[in-house]
């Protein structure tokens, strides 16, 4: 986990200590302590094999002291995960505004240059974030209840975005008029199964690299110059 703070998904009813104090400092500490257990246990076995039990006592704290700062285990898995969300919404707000002047000029160059700027924001991303990166990227293809509700969310963040981008590209004749909703999951599958094995540590050169050849292949593949045989040739 980076150095950044995890917020607690609730706050004390009374705040211990004036904001930056001391007794603040050790309130946010130990927030990132739960936050650091939790993460590397739930890498190590999974969001529901893991128990507040073994959070607390991996993070050095009372299991009353998990309940001062989260909800329950969903709420800290939302925490670990709610900067990575913004970041991508970001991310995809980005790329509709490129993908939209890009239309506006007929200009399939520029929708390329789109996707690999999105590409670098998933990287520059993961590569700040490259454990919880690998957690929602394991987590994703499981069931969307309990705990794994806050990762549910963000797949379906991914998946949305992913949908409209390829709408909003197809609109403009810079990719071929194919079913949006197949286009657009392939792309989110290839993506992060490329991902997953890239943080896993298998040896694709860097994850910057590896986006680029996937989004070499998307454009050559549903480009509106390429036929159905050529694809399947």
């Amino acid at each position: 986990m980076s150095s950044r703070r995890v917020l607690p998904g609730k706050s004390p009813t009374s705040r211990p200590g004036p904001e930056g104090g001391r007794r603040d400092a050790n309130r946010r500490a130990r927030t990132d302590d739960l936050a650091r257990a939790a993460l590397s246990l739930f890498l190590e076995r999974g969001i529901e094999a893991v128990s507040i039990d073994e959070i607390a006592s991996a993070a050095g704290v009372a299991k009353g002291s998990f309940y001062t700062y989260f909800h329950d285990k969903a709420d800290l898995v939302q925490a670990l995960l709610e900067p990575v969300a913004s970041s991508l919404r970001g991310a995809f707000s980005r790329c509709a505004e490129r993908l939209e002047a890009a239309n506006a000029r007929n200009d399939r160059d520029a929708l390329a240059m789109s996707y690999l700027a999105l590409a670098v924001d998933i990287r520059d991303l993961f590569e700040a974030e490259p454990l919880v990166a690998r957690l929602y990227l394991q987590e994703c293809r499981g069931p969307a209840n309990g705990a794994r509700a806050p990762v549910a969310s963000v797949a379906e963040l991914i998946r949305g975005a992913a949908l409209r981008l390829t709408e909003v590209a197809r609109a403009g004749g810079l990719l071929r008029d194919l079913d949006t909703r197949v286009t657009a999951a392939a792309m989110v599958g290839a993506s992060e199964h490329l991902c997953m094995r890239v943080l896993s540590g298998e040896d694709f050169g860097d994850l910057s690299n590896a986006m680029t050849v996937l989004v070499t292949l998307v454009m050559e593949g549903l480009g509106p110059r390429a036929s159905t045989r050529e694809v399947g040739a």
